[in-house]
């Protein structure tokens, strides 16, 4: 017998016999990762959009920070707006 049909005779392929009962465990434990997998993608889209949202706020607040004050018409009307759209995000 050579050495590599040695090799090929001891080869199992990777797989194993499992019975009905076993592969529903498998297949219902499998299910179960997907859809976990699915809300972790989810968070993290809505994370990314908040995080998105946000981001322009904090970058005109630190313009010109020589200046003591902010001028800013329209401050409830566009706040709530912001409100409204973060609102949308965290429900989406």
């Amino acid at each position: 017998m050579t050495e590599d049909q040695y090799e090929f005779d001891s080869f199992d392929f990777g797989f194993t016999a499992v019975d009905e009962t076993e592969l529903d465990i498998v297949k219902k434990k499998l299910e179960e990762t997907t859809k976990a997998e699915d809300h972790i993608i989810t968070t993290q889209n809505k994370l990314d959009s908040l995080y998105n949202a946000i981001q322009p706020l904090l970058q005109n607040l630190k313009k010109n920070p020589e200046k003591e004050y902010i001028l800013w018409p329209n401050r409830i009307e566009k706040v709530d707006q912001f409100e409204d759209h973060l609102r949308k995000i965290y429900t989406s």
